[in-house]
């Protein structure tokens, strides 16, 4: 196992260029701890891919370097980097048994038989696939074909990392949540350096210790799941974590007040004067904002639509063109279709030109 250092790295599938916008991944520099485990959260065509294998060896970077353990390996091939990827289609052999797949890696690195079958046996067992170990592969189910890829992976108890490139899309969401369980249990078990890429919001909050979160091929924030919720640092974040996403409003800043649409609001901290260019965003979760009748202060808002979705009702409202969704467990006092929004400034974030400020207190 190993620390992943990832220095000045950008990478441009059409050659080195000096115009920012020609790369694919743009420059960054981050480490992985040996023994976490990770995820690269973002939509499709961010860079979360290109980073993976950049990474594992099936990418060498246009500019910066990476290292393991401080060991420069930007230039090595994968077989030489003691890594293991799992990949978003199971790879494996249709024609092995299960035990026949998940002892290869073993007995193609010189393993004796001894050490092999323990080994491959308690993987069986916590991966649930012990009843089929002698059953060929090209009978079993999608969901137990990725369970082998999976295996194979984690198989040899030497590597560097493992990396996984939405592992998950193939299974059926019923087995989703058992297989990350699974995941979550390996690496505690193991304590193996997991890098795991996703879209999945889900996927990713509940896999790792740390999120990177990617958004056009960069990165826009590193913390844990409490973090992206609590304190978006880019508006992005804001919209992609969470379901529904961060309210994200246009307003103006007059010291410790907001103002939307003219309507005031006063914060818990007081905000410098923003240049007339700057882009100046309120962003508050769904879960932070309640709605209160009319005539108690607030932000006077219209009620569009509420929609029941069992545990809690979800209303959309409006300030003109400005909507904004709140999640609550009922929605009660209230007669037509107005009504006041009121803010939980505890949690009431300020974003210029996207990215969160913080303001001084009062």
């Amino acid at each position: 196992m190993a620390n992943i250092t990832l220095k000045d790295i950008a990478h441009s599938y059409t050659g080195a260029s000096n115009n920012p916008d020609d790369y694919a991944l743009k420059k960054l520099n981050l480490t992985w701890r040996d023994g976490g485990a990770y995820a690269l959260l973002g939509p499709s065509g961010c860079g979360k891919t290109t980073l993976l294998n950049i990474i594992s060896g099936l990418l060498t970077p246009t500019k910066g370097q990476v290292l393991f353990n401080n060991d420069d390996v930007t230039r090595l091939p994968t077989e030489r980097r003691n890594i293991a990827q799992i990949f978003q289609f199971p790879v494996i052999y249709d024609t092995m048994t299960v035990f026949e797949n998940l002892a290869f890696p073993l007995k193609n690195r010189g393993r004796s038989k001894t050490e092999i079958e323990p080994r491959v046996i308690e993987l069986a067992k916590m991966l649930g696939l012990e009843k089929d170990l002698f059953t060929k592969a090209q009978h079993l189910t999608a969901d137990a074909k990725q369970k082998i890829s999976l295996g194979r992976g984690l198989i040899r108890q030497s590597v560097n990392a493992i990396l996984f490139d939405e592992p998950l899309t193939v299974i059926d969401p019923q087995l989703k949540w058992e297989l990350r369980s699974q995941l979550k249990y390996l690496h505690k078990q193991f304590g193996f350096t997991m890098i795991y890429v996703t879209h999945d919001q889900t996927e990713a909050l509940t896999f790792a210790d740390e999120v990177i979160v990617m958004f056009e091929g960069e990165i826009v924030q590193v913390g844990t799941p409490e973090a992206l919720f609590e304190r978006p640092e880019h508006t992005f974040v804001g919209y992609f974590i969470g379901s529904p996403g961060m309210n994200i409003v246009p307003c103006r800043l007059q010291g410790r007040s907001m103002l939307i649409e003219d309507h005031e609001i006063t914060l818990d901290q007081t905000y410098k004067e923003q240049p007339d260019s700057a882009k100046i965003e309120v962003g508050i979760r769904p879960e932070y904002l309640r709605l209160a009748p009319a005539e108690e202060k607030g932000l006077p808002v219209k009620i569009i639509k509420v929609d029941d979705i069992g545990r809690h009702k979800i209303a959309r409202v409006a300030v003109n063109d400005h909507t904004f969704h709140v999640v609550m467990p009922e929605i009660s006092g209230m007669t037509g279709d107005t009504a006041s929004l009121v803010f939980d400034t505890a949690h009431t974030n300020i974003y210029v030109n996207d990215h969160l400020i913080t303001g001084e207190q009062s």
